[in-house]
């Protein structure tokens, strides 16, 4: 008898209350009325919501839900969720299950001990959560509970945000409405909404959890603080889409599996370039979804790898020396009537509509870069933005030759031409002549354009994308404002001749950013340098700019953040990077005194004893007193570096302003930490592998 096979297309989306399922289950009106909502941004009254809530409580029972959650994205990066059960107690000792429309629409979780930057005092503890009717409703399973899961955004008592998702829904506002006054103003009159698009790339580490449950630093801090380099690394080139090892296809299956139930397009997975570590790939979805998918697939990544015996790491750089993670932003403007607007099309320099978006976001990118680069800055991926595996922290953008073509012509007074598309002919027969792309890839750009669509390679694997795309938005919304205020009400010659004198000044002045060469090279920061282009390397000066008018200005003007709400977020990411650091150099102290020192003591004490044994030999033990010197010095580094790790920890965290802290905490621990790990790294490398107490690099990377 023939095995059952599951079909993807009967589970895909199975745990998602979605489109097809409220069609089938509502009333036409309720449903009619929901769309309106969602599309049009009409109110959503209370009788259509509890139509919609005792919908949705009645599909989440028969999927095994006992509770519903509204789930939100405070600014700890991560998820939150309040649960409270459907049953509600009747007079004769029965329950009954029932959920309304204001549970649906409202909840209020505890406020108090989430991160404010002083928005909230501790003692003022209200918080309310509003439904995001944008974002699907789903199931989700976790062991034997079942929760019907409502995506929502957060807000204080006093209305300010307090979470990552409101500042993005009030950006896709700003530039929905900007993108239409522009495609209006250049005589688009059927399309009725933009959204921006979102597709994320997601890389991560797999580790075995017996080496983890050995090592503090991964269990506390994600990465590790202490470990000499592996004999092997990355340098064959072997691992990058190399064959997939049962155990981690086993693990992709069924992350795949349990992602298609939640309706999230997981599309291609592969090995990346550092052993041990993966990619994972979903396709396009509205940014706010988008974002809430990545949100999941972080989760999912993370529970399903303990399912296999596995760790995921989504730290940056959880290993010294083989490349970080990183978290690949592919951003795109779209309307409701399938016109992508980042499209060039077959012949760009006579496609005006794709010229102007694309001029939009190159002066937005340009005029905004410090803000831009804000956003994807932490402690974790301070260790990954420039070095030679990830993009430079300067933002520039790669266009590709044909567009940079069309650029100068602009530049230079008006575009006639664009180059054709050709084929590749590989020399074989049997192979057909392959159709070859207008731009090649630049994988050292941190903005680089990619057919029909910007990729932002700098975001960090570990952080939300949330912040690098409602800052996205909101820039690109500013200049497309700027455009309409210009051209609204002009036409034909009159149209064209302002047109084309705009995009010319704007490539005049932002020729400076456009950069398709090596980002590695050290040519190109000096480059950089001359054209004046910010190279903000580290977190505490880069999130310093949100202080900067210029960035408090166009948030407050698209209406995204409030002056308050920007300073309070400067605030809470100066606090977590310090917070970040502290833990990480706690736990290098802890492990250094409590695991490295008494181990290298004890290698020592075998090598003085071994040298005794060797004289009462009548024999000279050259080679070993050599080895006993080398650990004692060693060991006497590594004990005058803890001990200044621990002063420079005393030191910082004394501070209590949030800048200072931050700064405190880059200028002096992260240097004396440094130094506590050249001292141990080196007596790595020569302690008895039987004595040294943690698992290796070899251990980590290769061990499947």
């Amino acid at each position: 008898m023939s095995e059952c096979v599951e079909k993807v297309t009967d589970y895909f989306g199975e745990y998602v209350f979605s489109d097809a399922v409220m069609r089938e289950r509502l009333p036409k009106s309720v449903y009619k009325a929901f769309v309106k909502t969602t599309k049009n941004g009409e109110p959503l009254n209370l009788t259509i919501a509890d139509a919609l809530a005792n919908a949705m409580k009645d599909w989440a029972i028969e999927k095994g839900a006992t509770h519903f959650c509204h789930w939100f994205q405070p600014m700890t990066g991560t998820t939150a969720e309040k649960h409270d059960s459907f049953i509600n107690p009747t007079g004769d000792g029965t329950v009954l299950m029932e959920f309304s429309g204001k549970e649906l629409i409202q909840g209020e979780p505890d406020a108090s001990s989430f991160p404010s930057g002083g928005l909230r005092a501790t003692f003022e503890a209200r918080g309310y959560t509003a439904w995001d009717c944008t974002s699907p409703v789903f199931v989700k399973k976790d062991g034997n509970n079942t929760t019907l899961f409502i995506p929502c955004a957060f807000c204080s008592y006093t209305g300010e945000v307090l979470d990552k998702k409101t500042p993005l829904l009030r950006s896709m506002d700003s530039i929905g409405k900007q993108a239409l006054r522009v495609l209006r103003a250049l005589g688009n009159t059927t399309s009725k909404q933009v959204v921006a698009t979102l597709g994320a790339e997601q890389e991560y580490f797999l580790v075995d959890e017996k080496f983890v449950a050995a090592r503090l630093d991964l269990m506390l801090a994600g990465r590790t603080v202490f470990g000499a380099p592996a004999p092997k690394g990355q340098e064959m080139e072997d691992h990058y889409f190399g064959h997939l090892h049962e155990r981690v296809a086993s693990f992709m299956a069924d992350l795949n599996k349990q992602l298609w139930q939640l309706g999230v397009s997981a599309k291609t997975q592969h090995n990346e370039v550092a052993p041990a570590q993966y990619e994972l790939a979903p396709l396009f979805g509205t940014v706010n979804v988008a974002v809430d998918h990545n949100q999941l697939t972080m989760e999912m990544l993370r529970k399903i790898a303990d399912n296999h015996g596995f760790v995921c790491l989504l730290h940056e750089k959880p290993f010294a020396g083989v490349n970080g993670s990183g978290k690949h932003n592919n951003w795109s403007l779209s309307t409701d009537d399938g016109i992508n607007l980042l499209n060039p099309g077959d012949t760009p320099h006579d496609n005006m509509q794709f010229l102007v978006f694309l001029f939009a976001v190159i002066r937005a990118v340009d005029k905004y870069a410090e803000l831009l680069r804000s956003t994807v800055a932490c402690a974790g991926n301070d260790h990954r933005l420039g070095a030679n595996e990830a993009p430079p922290a300067i933002v520039s953008i790669f266009l590709g030759e044909q567009l940079t073509d069309i650029f100068e012509q602009i530049k230079n007074g008006g575009a006639s031409s664009s180059s054709a598309k050709s084929h590749l002919k590989l020399g074989v027969s049997t192979l057909p002549p392959l159709p070859k792309d207008y731009t090649d890839r630049n994988r050292t750009s941190p903005f680089a354009f990619t057919g029909n669509k910007f990729e932002f390679r700098m975001t960090g694997s570990s952080q939300s994308l949330s912040g690098a795309n409602f800052v996205l938005n909101a820039i690109v919304a500013d200049v497309l404002a700027e455009i309409a205020d210009k051209i609204e009400g002009l036409s034909g010659e009159k149209l064209t001749a302002k047109l084309q004198k705009l995009l010319n000044e704007y490539a005049i002045e932002h020729e400076r950013v456009l950069f398709n060469g090596n980002g590695y090279a050290e040519s190109w920061h000096k480059e950089a340098k001359k054209r004046g282009l910010p190279n903000l390397k580290n977190t505490v000066d880069s999130i310093s700019c949100l202080s900067d008018e210029k960035n408090i200005a166009v948030l407050e003007r698209q209406g995204v953040l409030s002056r308050a709400e920007l300073s309070a977020r400067q605030d809470i990411i100066f606090e977590q990077y310090a917070s970040t650091i502290n833990i990480e150099a706690l736990t290098a102290v802890n492990m250094a005194k409590r695991q490295i020192l008494p181990a290298c003591t004890m290698h020592a004490g075998d090598l003085a004893s071994s040298v005794s044994a060797v004289k009462a030999a009548g024999v000279e033990p050259t080679a070993q007193i050599k080895t006993l010197k080398k650990v004692n010095a060693l060991v006497a580094q590594l004990s005058d570096a803890i001990e200044a790790l621990e002063a420079a920890i005393a030191k910082s965290s004394s501070v209590s302003e949030a800048h200072h802290k931050a700064a405190a905490y880059r200028d002096n621990v992260v240097p004396a930490m440094a130094e506590v790990r050249v001292a141990a790294d080196a007596l790595e490398m020569i302690v008895d592998a039987d004595v040294w107490p943690l698992p290796t690099y070899a251990d980590m990377l290769f061990v499947r």
